[in-house]
């Protein structure tokens, strides 16, 4: 089996999700093949292969720097036939989805995005997707001989298993239809560590009673190396930047520890966070739904206990 790779980066950097992809397709076994496009760091390319790739094509025309959409689809769909790929794997993602859509009708593929497992390939090629924002899971057969599979954060773990592979130069006719959308301009979040991107994230709601006490919010996060989110009314009410709103209808986040203070737990906002592998709630209200959803619970008063919680971690530390 031939595994192409849509490799994303930020900054140069390849990105977190995308050494999950490398992971999962080494894991279904077959010669893998990671594909970058735009601007990507060369030896940051080539670590890839300590994550399973055999090799690394870079297609680094300038054009493609700012991520539109037609034009990775192109470049991808044309890679997985000169590689004479089976499969293509890419994470879930703002960028990797829509680009997962246009490459499946491009190449008459058969397509499942949310997937959080390996294929089981005893009978067919089955695929295991989480449906209902997380609530349920389907068993997928994909039927046609090509196949894109869009994987969920943490839906592979990442470790090495190889050693740096060469990054090959993938030079491809650029057409200018592809370039009928103008990116004229975005806005980034910032911050040391993204909520996309992170392994621990802490995050608030309107327990914290204003904007002016989020900053033992972001100590806490300093001492655990996390990204701070927040429910949608303390965005909508402007105490923080709406790029932190995490829930249904904000970022859907997949760390391996959440901690959510001062968070009641509506329903939109634990379809975003569900995915995370622990919860842990600090709320005073002892009848807080999100309770019933966390794996540990401390009921009282964030003033009290997160001082506490960041004092004790950093000395544990």
């Amino acid at each position: 089996m031939n595994i192409l790779v849509f490799v994303e980066s930020a900054d140069g950097k390849v990105k977190k999700n995308s050494l999950e992809a490398v992971a999962y397709a080494h894991a279904m076994g077959g010669n893998v093949t990671a594909i970058a496009l735009g601007n990507v760091d060369k030896a940051d390319l080539g670590s890839l292969g300590t994550y399973g790739a055999k090799k690394v094509l870079h297609a680094a025309d300038a054009k493609l720097n700012q991520g539109i959409i037609q034009a990775y689809a192109s470049v991808i769909a044309k890679a997985f036939q000169d590689e004479n790929a089976d499969v293509l794997v890419l994470a879930d993602s703002s960028l990797g989805t829509p680009v997962a859509a246009r490459i499946a009708a491009k190449l008459d593929a058969s397509l499942a995005s949310n997937v959080v497992a390996l294929p089981d390939t005893t009978a067919g090629f089955v695929v295991k997707r989480s449906i209902f924002t997380g609530k349920a899971f389907a068993r997928v057969e994909l039927t046609k001989p090509k196949k894109v599979i869009g994987i969920k954060k943490n839906a592979a773990v990442v470790s090495q298993v190889g050693s740096p592979c060469a990054v090959t130069p993938y030079a491809v006719p650029l057409a200018e239809t592809d370039f009928a959308t103008t990116i004229t301009s975005s806005e980034k979040a910032t911050g040391e560590v993204l909520l996309p991107e992170a392994n621990i994230v802490v995050s608030g709601g309107r327990g914290m009673k204003g904007p002016e006490h989020w900053g033992m919010l972001e100590e806490l996060a300093k001492t655990l190396h996390a990204a701070t989110g927040c429910s949608k009314p303390v965005s909508d009410m402007g105490w923080r930047p709406h790029h932190e709103h995490v829930g249904q209808t904000g970022v859907k986040v997949a760390p391996q520890l959440y901690i959510a203070v001062g968070i009641s737990g509506a329903i939109q906002h634990l379809a975003g966070v569900n995915s995370s592998k622990c919860i842990v709630v600090i709320n005073k209200d002892p009848e807080a739904p999100f309770f019933k959803a966390a794996d540990y619970g401390i009921v009282g008063d964030a003033f009290d206990i997160l001082p506490k919680l960041n004092e004790a971690i950093k000395a544990a530390r």
